[in-house]
């Protein structure tokens, strides 16, 4: 069984545990940056700081209408501003009994103390409001960390005795790392995205739109109980040659590219992309599909399959607790014949939680060293997706998402078939 820190990672997440956690973690981080408390706006930290629930929404509307979270040092537990209470984990609500679910639950009575109304920071009037708020539940001239400041709330702040600092050193250390129930809900995220790409699969056929494909795709999610869409759904066509797709500023190849009404005609080799938010959690999906009534590789697409399936297989092997990143790096360009198989602008690979890519980073512009530094650990999670590619044939990319185990890793990944091209390594 694969084990973090001792500890089997279950089949459900037991998410009550999970906060508690998580909780536990932002507390640990708060002492070890000598921080009175971390105010939090960004969608991803506020989800792991409370792990509210609420609907997904246009980004105009719910950059406007925040969820807030408020980590203050030794309290039991998060305080959160939201315009969906209704979602707010139950104990945060201690006279609630059992969980309430959005949007169907009754409304329900809150500890005004621990759950407030929604919080509106890019208005003065909003984010006096709330900066009033935040005073009221930290010590005088606290020192707060931060990871969103609007122009209003720096005026609001600077009337007070708090001194601003940023939250990341906080927030990056406490979610590089995942708990068991953390990567359970990973895998499940992953579960259900698989499970609609296969009407998706089934649908690939000359002549079809990228647009059908994806309303293909997100009625099954819808169907499945899903609606938080974090990548919009990618069925890109790649060129063989780098020069006949979009320029790039890199001049590498143009990847990804908005989805439109455009016809996907017989040959095109399409890589497709996307990823849903269950539960608060990312998933990552991605594979190489050939538009055809007969969609057979060549054998050149065969050997770039192949090596794309050992770049991956190599990689999963060698990671594990206590070995840099860097490693990863000069493993997968071994493998590819001393090319880095990754896009300029990518990444060899990245992690996920409740944000679709965090850290660890492999492979990024921030340099060898930056690799070197970053070294693996129980917990951790890498989304691989190198690209194979060869001028004048075109490329090969998928992902897969692996978890680091006490002793190596274990794929957080599915089932989903590699169609067209065999399961089976040529």
């Amino acid at each position: 069984m694969a084990t973090v820190d001792g500890v089997t990672i279950p089949e459900v997440a037991d998410r009550a545990r999970m906060r508690r956690e998580r909780h536990a973690r932002l507390q640990a981080q708060l002492v070890a940056h000598d921080l009175d408390a971390v105010l939090l706006a960004g969608s991803a930290n506020v989800a792991y700081a409370v792990g509210a629930d609420a609907p997904a929404s246009d980004p105009a509307r719910s950059m406007l209408a925040r969820q807030v979270a408020l980590v203050v040092r030794d309290a039991a537990v998060p305080h959160l501003r939201t315009p969906y209470p209704e979602g707010a984990p139950v104990e945060l609500d201690p006279d609630r009994v059992g969980p309430v679910a959005y949007p169907e639950g009754a409304p329900v009575e809150l500890d005004p103390d621990r759950v407030g109304p929604v919080a509106y920071p890019d208005l003065e009037d909003g984010a006096a409001d709330l900066v009033a708020w935040v005073a009221e539940r930290v010590p005088p001239g606290a020192r707060v960390g931060i990871d969103e400041v609007t122009h209003p709330m720096q005026r609001a702040f600077a009337a007070t005795s708090i001194t601003l600092e940023s939250a990341q050193r906080v927030t990056t250390a406490a979610r590089v790392t995942k708990t068991v129930d953390e990567l359970a809900c990973i895998r499940a995220a992953e579960a259900l995205t698989e499970a609609a790409m296969v009407d998706a699969l089934a649908a690939l056929r000359p002549g079809v739109r990228q647009n059908e494909l994806t309303a293909i795709f997100l009625r099954r999610i819808f169907e499945l109980g899903v609606e938080n869409v974090g990548v919009d759904p990618i069925w890109q066509p790649i060129p063989r040659f780098k020069a006949d797709g979009p320029r790039t500023v890199h001049g590498d190849l143009a990847f990804p590219t908005a989805s439109t009404q455009a016809t996907l005609a017989e040959g095109d080799v399409i890589w497709n992309d996307t990823g849903l938010h269950v539960g608060g959690y990312a998933s990552d999906f991605g594979r190489t599909w050939i538009v055809s009534d007969d969609p057979r590789p060549t054998a050149a697409q065969l050997a770039q399959y192949a090596t794309w399936r050992t770049i991956v297989a190599e990689c999963k092997a060698l990671a594990a607790p206590g070995v840099d990143t860097l490693q990863l790096c000069r493993l997968a360009t071994k493998i590819n014949g001393g090319t880095r198989p990754w896009l300029a602008h990518f990444y060899l690979a990245h992690g996920i939680g409740t944000s679709s890519a965090e850290l660890p980073l492999v492979g990024t512009d921030l340099g060898e060293a930056f690799d070197e530094r970053q070294v693996l650990g129980p917990g951790m999670v890498l989304v691989f997706e190198p690209v194979v590619w060869t001028e004048g044939v075109g490329g090969y990319r998928a992902e897969e998402i692996v978890a680091v185990t006490d002793d190596g890793t274990v794929s957080l990944s599915g089932t989903f078939p590699w169609a067209p091209f065999p399961e089976e390594v040529p």
